[in-house]
């Protein structure tokens, strides 16, 4: 498949129409990275994930697909909008961008995904990008939000996938002892955020 040019009309089209828009006085691409929204004033949150809610079920899966081709803002906006829907057929396709992991800030949004889906393949997809960059501490990549989410799928699904990452002297520790700055323990920001999720963009039955 042709990959989309930055002047692609296309692309610009999309980028403006999921990317970009602001709502509850916040740029979409800015509230989803890092999980901004989730510090924001309750009404400007609301409205946030009210609109995130509406355009990851308007969006068709062809818009999508060329998001994940475009740079990080488009990719981690499209990944996003596909966890929010829940459209788990993308698994494979998120797993395999988290696992290469060539853009920045992206491999957050596949973690939220594959966390929302929830299934033994998205907690492999999860656990080896843990085995892989957590090998490299050179790599300050999205190792949080991976071990979160896949933290995650261990809560609702009663699994242990995370529990050898986060042992005593296991490969958490070790990377994040081997970074130059202390680096903040693991934490469940996945479960806030898919919390925050299902409260405000409910998915139609």
């Amino acid at each position: 498949m042709r990959l989309p040019r930055s002047s692609d009309p296309e692309l610009l089209g999309l980028i403006d129409r999921y990317v970009n828009p602001a709502v509850g006085g916040v740029v979409r691409y800015l509230g989803l990275l890092h999980g901004n929204f989730a510090r924001c004033r309750e009404v400007d949150r609301t409205a946030f994930l009210q609109a995130l809610g509406v355009a990851a079920r308007r969006t068709t899966d062809e818009e999508l697909e060329v998001l994940l081709q475009s740079e990080w803002r488009s990719r981690l906006t499209a990944a996003w909008l596909i966890g929010v829907d829940r459209r788990a057929y993308f698994s494979d396709v998120l797993g395999d961008l988290l696992l290469d992991s060539r853009l920045c800030f992206s491999g957050q949004g596949y973690a939220f995904a594959l966390a929302r889906f929830g299934g033994a393949e998205d907690a492999g997809y999860l656990t080896a990008y843990l085995d892989r960059y957590l090998r490299r501490p050179d790599c300050q990549y999205d190792q949080h939000w991976a071990v979160s989410a896949l933290a995650h799928i261990d809560g609702r699904a009663g699994t242990g996938h995370a529990a050898r990452f986060l042992s005593p002297g296991g490969l958490w520790q070790q990377w994040a002892d081997a970074q130059p700055s202390p680096a903040d323990p693991a934490d469940r920001r996945v479960d806030e955020l898919c919390a925050l999720v299902d409260r405000y963009t409910p998915i139609p039955r």
